[in-house]
């Protein structure tokens, strides 16, 4: 059965059109992204981690949840066109959580425990909503990575994607889906 605006007769919950309410069967998706290093401060990294799933598009609807992998870092979704927004964030979150503080967790440097205080305030996963392939994100918002260390490498994601196939004989992984040999 094909992904499709549906309902029951008789079930109560209005008509198909517009109701939201889509039958199909339900694909999983779980892939790690490794974003490139970054200097510290807060950055755009919508593009580079759909970059690296090309098999969203074959999501009809569906919730998108992004889990990052470290502990002084963080994720977070908001303002995706000035940058001077993202520059007024690293400052203000360097003001809140200062590095002068006496902090007792030090032999990783002094920006390490700052950083871990400001992945706790900001959070390390994000929840996203998936419509017709995309993410459904505000017309100006965009997934940043907060980067709270001097020198940190690489950072990693682990993204994983739960819903309803456009058309359920394509899955991520069969034969016949032109990106089945991109899985990892």
């Amino acid at each position: 059965m094909a992904c499709s605006a549906s309902h029951s007769k008789g079930s109560g919950h209005g008509s198909a059109h517009g109701s939201g309410l889509i039958v199909g069967p339900n694909a999983w998706l779980q892939r790690k992204v490794h974003l490139r290093p970054q200097h510290r401060g807060v950055h755009l990294v919508t593009e580079e981690i759909l970059r690296g799933l090309p098999e969203l598009s074959q999501f009809a609807v569906g919730l998108m949840h992004i889990q990052l992998l470290h502990t002084s870092a963080s994720l977070a979704i908001n303002e995706n066109w000035d940058p001077d927004v993202r520059d007024d964030m690293e400052m203000m979150l360097n003001r809140i959580v200062p590095e002068d503080m006496p902090f007792r967790h030090s032999c990783e440097g002094p920006d390490d425990m700052p950083a871990h205080v400001k992945a706790c305030f900001l959070g390390s996963n994000l929840t996203v909503p998936v419509s017709d392939g995309k993410p459904n994100l505000g017309t100006w918002q965009g997934v940043w990575l907060c980067e709270h260390r001097d020198r940190a490498g690489s950072r990693k994601v682990l993204v994983t994607i739960n819903g309803c196939l456009k058309d359920p004989d394509r899955t991520p992984l069969s034969p016949s889906s032109p990106i089945a040999s991109t899985s990892s």
